[in-house]
């Protein structure tokens, strides 16, 4: 896809907001009644994905989940509401937000419970990677977090060289754990 074809193909943020409703049962949560936090991370995993597809249509893969915030439990019985929409597109990677709420239909509320940033790859039927569409940010919320998606990509890249170092300043190929344990 060249540089025209990009612009051509550009997607609003509107375009790639996915929902997704699920309700909690027993299977879903540790001895207390609550929900896991692996099962809460695939069902975010499961709605940035849908997001990153709708703006991609190819394949992605998730690259890395690398900020979560668990703000509340979520119990047995509680329907779990979570939204996710592109909050930026690079050239083959794509970083989305996902934000989750819990409705308790007896009591009629609603509660934010947890969000997440996620990044996604696009690749082909070979797992190559396939240049992706830009992202036009609109609102001035979509403009903050497409600004923001910017510094944490920065933070991403930078945290990642660092452990990289670490790993070559600690090479011990006898220690199973990872450097600095």
């Amino acid at each position: 896809m060249n540089s025209t074809e990009t612009n051509q193909n550009a997607r609003s943020v509107a375009s790639t907001q996915s929902e997704m409703t699920e309700i909690i049962l027993p299977n879903d949560t540790n001895t207390l009644g609550n929900l896991l936090g692996g099962r809460l991370m695939h069902f975010i995993d499961l709605t940035g994905a849908m997001a990153a597809y709708r703006h991609t249509r190819t394949h992605i893969v998730t690259a890395s989940m690398d900020h979560i915030d668990f703000i509340q439990p979520v119990h047995v019985g509680d329907l779990l509401i979570l939204k996710s929409s592109v909050n930026r597109a690079f050239t083959t990677s794509l970083e989305v937000g996902v934000k989750v709420w819990v409705e308790n239909t007896q009591a009629a509320s609603m509660l934010h419970v947890a969000s997440a940033y996620l990044v996604f790859v696009a690749i082909d039927e070979q797992g190559r990677r396939q240049k992706i569409p830009q992202l036009l940010p609109e609102t001035p919320n979509e403009l903050r977090r497409y600004a923001d998606a910017l510094l944490r990509r920065e933070h991403r890249e930078a945290e990642s060289a660092r452990r990289k170092q670490e790993r070559l300043a600690h090479a011990d190929h006898n220690d199973p754990l990872p450097a600095g344990r």
